[in-house]
C-alpha cells in the first residue's frame, strides 16, 4: 500500500502512548511507529525531532466574534478608565463623524476607576457612536449618542441598565444589551465570513484543528439569524480551516409540525453534518458573569450584601426549554456560572432524565464555575459534562476571587475533581473572553495560579497529560466527535500540532512552541 504521506523523526503522543511516526492516508491516520515508516509513502515528512499531539480542540468558543473582533479597539491592556478614553479618543480621530467606535476587552477589575461611563465617552469621542464590550460579553458600556436612541423603558427580562444619580451610566448588563439590536444587528454574513477567515489562521497557529462555536443564531452571543450560512459560505470558499461544530441559540428553536418536537425548520438538530461542520447542542443561558457579579448566586458577592446576581430568563422557563429539547432529542449546554445557577439547572436536567431517560445525552453545563461540593455528586452521577475553562484562573482569577472571597474560591473553576468524580473533562477558552492560545492554557491548567501570582484552589491543579488529554480527547467527547477525533489511532482524522517540546514535562511549559498544524494529514501551518 502506498499512503499520502509518512511523518517521522518526531515523538508522537497518540492519546493513548507514544510511537516515533505516522502514516496518512485520504486524511485519515492509517499506521503508526515503524508499521508507519515501513510503508511507501508520496511524501515522507521529517519533523525534526518536534513532538506530536492529536491537534487541539477548543470545546467552547466564539469564533466568529473573536475574529471579527480583531477590528476593534483593544482595551484588554488597559489598567485605568483614562487609558480606556484615550484609546476611544485615538480611534475616533481616524473615523469620520458619526461613525461608530468600537472597542472589547476591558474588565473593571483591572481598571482604576472601575467602568467607564457615558460621560468619559462623550469627551472622548463628540460626535460619534460607541459602544465598548466588557471582555466577558456580558456587559456593554454605551455613549450618550447611543443611549439616546434606546427604547429604555423596555429593559428585557433577565438584564439591567446601570443608574449612578438617578440616570444611566451607559452600562448594560445581560440582556439589556439587547436595546442595541435595532442599531446593530444583523451582522452581514460577509464580515462574519471575513471574522471566521481571520480567527482561522490564528487558531491553525496555535495548534487548534477543531472547535465548537458557543451560541449562533440569537441571543446575546448570536451574529445573524443566517449565521449557519455563513459557516457554510466559509467551508465553501476555504476560509473555514478548523473543523467547527456550532451550538444553537435556545432563542431560535421553536415547536415543530406533526410531533416533530422542538427544534429547527425541517426538524433539524443536533450531529447534522460532516467532519468539517456539524450542528451540535442547543446552547441556552441560566445566567451571567462572576467578574462582571450577575451570575446567580446562592450567597451575597463578596463586599456587596444586596447582590446575589440574577438569571437570564425566569427558572421556570428554563426548566422548560431543557425539557423540551431534551425531549426532541438535542443535546443540550446551559451556561451555568454562579452556584445557585448551577442548582436549578441540575434541577433541570434531573426532572429531564426522570421523566424521559435517555443514555448518553451528553447534556452539558457551561463554564459550571462555582460548583459545591453536594453539586459536583450530583453532576456525576446525572451523566453531565462540565465545560470549565482553565485560562480564566489565570487572567480573570484575582477578579473571581473579589467576588467570591477566600471562602468559596475552592469551588471556583473545579478541574481535578471533576475528573476524581468520574466526569469526562473538556478543555476550552470561551475566547475572546481570555487568550485561547491552549499552550497558555495547558501551564494554566496545571499552575493555577493568578495574574497576581496568588495560588488559586491549587488542589484543583492537574497533571500535565490529564490537561493534554482534556484538550484532546475530553473536547472531542463533548461533542459526540471521539470517533475521529481526540487521538492519533489508525482510522481517526490526522489532525495534529507539531510542538517545541513536550507538553507533558511542566518544567517545559513556558517555552513551548508550535511548529506546525495539520488537519487531515496536510499541513495547513508552519512555523
Amino acid at each position: 500500500m502506498k499512503v499520502d504521506a509518512v511523518y517521522e523523526n518526531a515523538t508522537v503522543w497518540t492519546g493513548e502512548g507514544v510511537t516515533s511516526a505516522l502514516a496518512v492516508l485520504h486524511g485519515r491516520v492509517v499506521a503508526l511507529g515503524d508499521d508507519a515508516r515501513q510503508l511507501s509513502a508520496r511524501s515522507r515528512v521529517d519533523l525534526a525531532g518536534g513532538f506530536v499531539v492529536p491537534g487541539f480542540h477548543d470545546a467552547h468558543n466564539h469564533m466568529a466574534w473573536f475574529g471579527m473582533g480583531l477590528d476593534d479597539v483593544p482595551l484588554s491592556d488597559c489598567r485605568s478608565v483614562e487609558e480606556v478614553y484615550d484609546a476611544v479618543a485615538t480611534r475616533a480621530a481616524t473615523l469620520p463623524a458619526g461613525s461608530w467606535v468600537v472597542g472589547s476587552g476591558y474588565d473593571q477589575n483591572k481598571l482604576a476607576g472601575g467602568h467607564p461611563d457615558r460621560h468619559g465617552l462623550d469627551r472622548a469621542a463628540p460626535g460619534m457612536l460607541v459602544r465598548l464590550k466588557h471582555t466577558s460579553g456580558h456587559m456593554t458600556v454605551v455613549n450618550s449618542a447611543v443611549l439616546d436612541q434606546l427604547d429604555l423603558a423596555h429593559v428585557p427580562v433577565g438584564g439591567d441598565v446601570v443608574h449612578a444619580d438617578g440616570s444611566p451610566t451607559g452600562l448594560l448588563r445581560e440582556q439589556a444589551q439587547l436595546l442595541l439590536r435595532p442599531l446593530t444587528y444583523p451582522t452581514p454574513v460577509s464580515r462574519v465570513v471575513r471574522g471566521l477567515a481571520r480567527a482561522s489562521e490564528q487558531y491553525l497557529a496555535e495548534g487548534i484543528t477543531s472547535v465548537q462555536e458557543a451560541g449562533i443564531g440569537g441571543g446575546l452571543v448570536g451574529e445573524t439569524p443566517a449565521e449557519l450560512a455563513a459557516y457554510q459560505q466559509a467551508r465553501d470558499t476555504g476560509v473555514l480551516r478548523v473543523r467547527s461544530t456550532v451550538m444553537v441559540a435556545a432563542s431560535v428553536l421553536h415547536d415543530l409540525p406533526d410531533d416533530a418536537g422542538f427544534g429547527l425548520d425541517l426538524g433539524l438538530r443536533t450531529g447534522l453534518g460532516d467532519e468539517w461542520l456539524r450542528v451540535g447542542p442547543m446552547k441556552l443561558f441560566a445566567d451571567g458573569s462572576l467578574v462582571g457579579r450577575t451570575c446567580a448566586m446562592h450567597d451575597p458577592f463578596d463586599g456587596e450584601p444586596d447582590n446575589r446576581g440574577y438569571f437570564q430568563v425566569p427558572e421556570e422557563s428554563l426548566a422548560r426549554t431543557i425539557r423540551r429539547a431534551h425531549d426532541a432529542g438535542w443535546q443540550i449546554a446551559t451556561h451555568a456560572i454562579g452556584d445557585r445557577a448551577i442548582t436549578v439547572v441540575l434541577d433541570a436536567y434531573e426532572a429531564a432524565l426522570a421523566a424521559s431517560p435517555r443514555a448518553d445525552h451528553r447534556h452539558r453545563i457551561e463554564h459550571c464555575a462555582v460548583l459545591q461540593p453536594a453539586e459536583l455528586t450530583r453532576l456525576a452521577s446525572l451523566g453531565l459534562i462540565p465545560s470549565p475553562q482553565g485560562r480564566f484562573v489565570n487572567e480573570l482569577g484575582d477578579g473571581m476571587r473579589a467576588a467570591l472571597g477566600d471562602a468559596r474560591v475552592p469551588w471556583c473553576y473545579r478541574l481535578r475533581s471533576v475528573l476524581d468524580a468520574g466526569c469526562v473533562l473538556p478543555a476550552s477558552s470561551d475566547r475572546p473572553v481570555v487568550n485561547g492560545a491552549p499552550l497558555l492554557a495547558l501551564a494554566d491548567m496545571v499552575r493555577r495560579r493568578t495574574a497576581s501570582g496568588a495560588p488559586f484552589a491549587p488542589e484543583e491543579a492537574l497533571t500535565p497529560e490529564q490537561a493534554l488529554r482534556a484538550y484532546t480527547y475530553g473536547s472531542a467527547y463533548a461533542t459526540f466527535a471521539e470517533r475521529d477525533l481526540g487521538t492519533l489511532e489508525p482510522g481517526k482524522l490526522a489532525d495534529f500540532a507539531v510542538l517545541s517540546g513536550s507538553p507533558l514535562e511542566e518544567s517545559a511549559l513556558d517555552d513551548l512552541s508550535v511548529q506546525g498544524t495539520a488537519v487531515g494529514g496536510e499541513l495547513r501551518y508552519q512555523a
